[in-house]
């Protein structure tokens, strides 16, 4: 069975991490304007929907 083993060690130059490793300077956006979260409310459709999905459910596992 053959198998090529790399090196642990990157031999990279001087020059070439100091490029990586430099800070980046960015700006931050300022100004912009989030939408509010709206808190869903709970209505009666959204309990029907859950009960009639809850029984067709229960009827699939029946057969």
């Amino acid at each position: 069975m053959k198998i090529d083993v790399m090196p642990s060690l990157v031999q990279m130059d001087a020059d070439e991490l100091r490029k990586l490793t430099a800070e980046v300077k960015e700006t931050v956006a300022t100004g912009i304007q989030l939408p509010e979260a709206r808190k869903k409310v709970f209505t009666v459709s959204d309990m029907w929907n859950i009960r009639r999905n809850a029984r067709s459910a229960s009827t699939m596992l029946r057969r």
